[in-house]
């Protein structure tokens, strides 16, 4: 069986790199090749996508990127497979194309044996995501984690350090001018909104995520 696939990148040297890494893996056949994501479209728009299996696309092209393409292609042609092959390794971007269900995301300088390799997986029914990739996304997905933990108020940035400094509530209540009651409730709210148990853990957790460097 013969797998048909699209090209779209807006550099021609990656088009024709890609085309002769292709000629060694004779089961597929490209079927056209655009420069951007409007081509892409407007060919499935005249011809469908029923007999073809692969869409392999850049990230950065003129008029429409990878990341609209892919989401219009999963919306529209949703038997469509899509690879990514990009030099843009973006946590958000992956997290983007992700959760618009592309198939596959290669980093530009992979191996032939890869690139063939994410291809073969991916007509296969089956995700490839290169090493690299996963761990851009995984950093990317832990540093927002980071930063929606600490989405703090400016005054509870206050309190938190000031309770890391081992001031007592009422030494807090003093020099903030508020009252004993209200430093109590944003004791609780921060206990809560970092996930810790007590105070101790509030200073350690302050201190790993390092509200306290400034």
């Amino acid at each position: 069986m013969k797998y048909k696939l699209i090209i779209a990148d807006d550099h021609k040297m990656f088009i024709d790199g890609l085309l002769s890494i292709l000629k060694d893996a004779p089961e597929f056949e490209v079927v056209t090749t655009a420069k951007n994501g409007t081509q892409v479209i407007k060919y499935l728009d005249i011809n469908g996508a029923d007999d073809l299996h692969l869409l392999v696309t850049d990230l950065t092209m003129p008029e429409m990127d990878g990341i609209e393409l892919n989401k219009m292609v999963k919306d529209k042609y949703s038997t469509l497979k899509t690879l990514v092959v990009s030099m843009h390794i973006d946590g958000d971007m992956i997290d983007k194309l992700i959760r618009n269900n592309v198939d596959g995301y290669v980093p530009k300088n992979a191996e032939k044996e890869e690139l063939l390799n994410a291809i073969r997986t991916i007509v296969g029914g089956e995700k490839y995501f290169s090493t690299e990739i996963k761990r851009a996304y995984t950093d990317a997905m832990f540093e927002n984690k980071k930063n929606e933990e600490v989405n703090l108020t400016e005054r509870e940035i206050e309190v938190l350090k000031l309770i890391a400094e081992e001031n007592t509530t009422q030494e807090i209540a003093d020099k903030l001018f508020l009252s004993k009651h209200t430093i109590e409730s944003y004791r609780k709210n921060l206990i809560s909104k970092l996930q810790v148990k007590n105070l101790a853990g509030l200073t350690k957790h302050a201190i790993k995520i390092g509200l306290l460097d400034n």
